[in-house]
């Protein structure tokens, strides 16, 4: 070990070693959405996913023994680079064919979601006096899909890591107990298999949070929950757009500044539109590849976690987000209720 570690350090061979750091960063990401990844498979933790378990880990981890600082590179790289792979790859889940078969109203059911979502959320946060900044970022994600549309549209915002790390993380954390509390409220609702789906959408942050409400309801559910939770989804890109255009209109981006548009979004809208290809052409994903594409955003968030919350300060975090966690909180509950009722009048 000691002869490698010299060969290594030799002058020739020093170029190596920010190599083998950003590799060693990188992997322990890796080990920690692999360790959350096994947690969440035992009872119990599976209500909480892959995700939130690796997020949470880590902030907590943060605050007592921190982290070695040579790995920060393969640590950012992670949080940055891998995430927007991961929000791509993340529109493979989006069926283009479907939405256009449903029509109009489905897209109408959605930017009435995303709508609600935000303003409601800000205008409790100014109630409430809670950070704006923050509280924006939350009421997106309650409104389109959970971490993933906080990260997409962080860049536009010039949002903090630490903001898009307690985003993501309290993005998480309700939305799992609102998948678990409908469960529970289940068998009391005066709604069919396929109106409870819908309700479960239309509602629910993240993309995972439907299938497990809607399970408890049987196949039909999951079916129509899915397809009313990809009428937000679809709205990432535009809702991306209008954002920027607010934020030139402000000010915020002038014609002397640099911003770094998420031009990955627009690899969501091609890997949504080639998850959508007609089985049967030349085009069409192997089974089992797409399994795996499909399978693998959901790893690659996890480790896009580990970066983020290795960035959060957890006492800086408990002062700051606990109103806009509020105000996310109750708009979560109005929207839930709200649709409820009109989904009883539409379906």
């Amino acid at each position: 070990m000691s002869t490698l570690v010299q060969y290594i350090l030799t002058p020739k061979n020093k170029r190596l070693i920010p190599l083998l750091e950003w590799l060693c960063g990188l992997m322990f990401t890796v080990a920690i959405a692999f360790a959350a990844y096994e947690l969440a498979r035992l009872p119990g933790l599976d209500h909480i996913g892959q995700m939130a378990i690796a997020l949470t880990g880590t902030v907590i981890a943060r605050q007592f023994f921190g982290y070695p600082e040579r790995l920060r590179a393969g640590i950012q790289f992670a949080s940055k680079q891998l995430l927007r792979l991961a929000i791509i790859l993340c529109g493979l889940k989006l069926n283009f064919g479907t939405l256009l078969h449903q029509g109009p109203i489905l897209l109408l059911q959605g930017a009435v979601t995303v709508v609600f979502a935000i303003g409601c959320t800000l205008l409790v946060a100014r109630r409430l006096k809670a950070d704006n900044s923050l509280s924006l970022l939350l009421g997106i994600g309650t409104g389109i899909c959970g971490a993933a549309a906080i990260a997409a549209v962080s860049p536009i915002l010039k949002a903090k890591e630490e903001d898009t790390a307690a985003g993501a993380g309290l993005i998480a954390l309700i939305g799992t107990l609102a998948a678990i509390g409908y469960t529970v409220l289940l068998p009391v609702l005066p709604l069919t298999d396929a109106q409870y789906g819908v309700w479960s959408g239309l509602t629910l942050h993240e993309i995972a949070h439907v299938p497990l409400a809607a399970s408890a309801a049987g196949p039909d559910a999951v079916e129509t929950g899915l397809l009313a939770k990809l009428s937000r989804v679809l709205l990432l890109v535009p809702v991306s757009f209008i954002l920027l255009l607010i934020m030139k209109r402000r000010g915020h981006i002038t014609s002397g500044t640099t911003v770094t548009f998420p031009w990955f979004l627009i690899g969501f809208v091609l890997m949504s539109v080639l998850g959508s290809v007609t089985p049967g052409t030349a085009f069409e994903i192997p089974a089992h590849v797409m399994a795996i594409l499909q399978q693998a955003p959901a790893f690659l968030l996890a480790m896009a976690m580990v970066g983020l919350g290795l960035h959060v300060d957890l006492r800086t975090l408990c002062t700051k987000a606990l109103r806009p966690l509020a105000a996310m909180a109750i708009t979560t509950v109005l929207l839930s209720a709200l649709t409820l009722l009109l989904i009883q009048y539409v379906y």
